[in-house]
């Protein structure tokens, strides 16, 4: 029973010690979508990994592991969904652009109809 409530303790430390990285890191600019991903799989591994570990008995092992593991796969998600929202803003940058020439070229048709009808 003792080693269970350490390994429990071990993993809320681990939990609570993850948690401050990721707040401290983030500074004062809002963090990507690449490092949002990285920072919450990193969380989720080392907690899960923790959670296994204590288990085991080593709980510091397992949030390590879960942690980098976590990381990973975090990344990995967070850069293609980075990726993604950079694609879809340049289309919608391209559709902006094609709309207002849509528009200039309307314009200049009216403007050619007006002179037309003045002849």
């Amino acid at each position: 029973m003792a080693r269970a409530k350490r390994g429990l303790i071990g993993a809320v430390a681990v939990l609570s010690v993850a948690s401050l990285l990721l707040v401290g890191c983030s500074g004062s600019q809002p963090l990507s979508t690449r490092e949002e991903g990285t920072g919450i799989g990193a969380v989720l591994g080392a907690g899960t990994g923790a959670i296994v570990g204590a288990a085991v008995g080593h709980p510091g092992a397992g949030a390590a592991i879960g942690g980098a593991m976590g990381g990973l796969g975090g990344y990995a998600g967070g850069n293609q969904m980075q990726n993604q929202e950079a694609q879809q803003s340049q289309t919608n940058s391209q559709i902006q652009q094609q709309q207002q020439e849509i528009e200039r070229q309307r314009q200049e048709i009216e403007q050619m109809k007006q002179n037309q009808q003045t002849e």
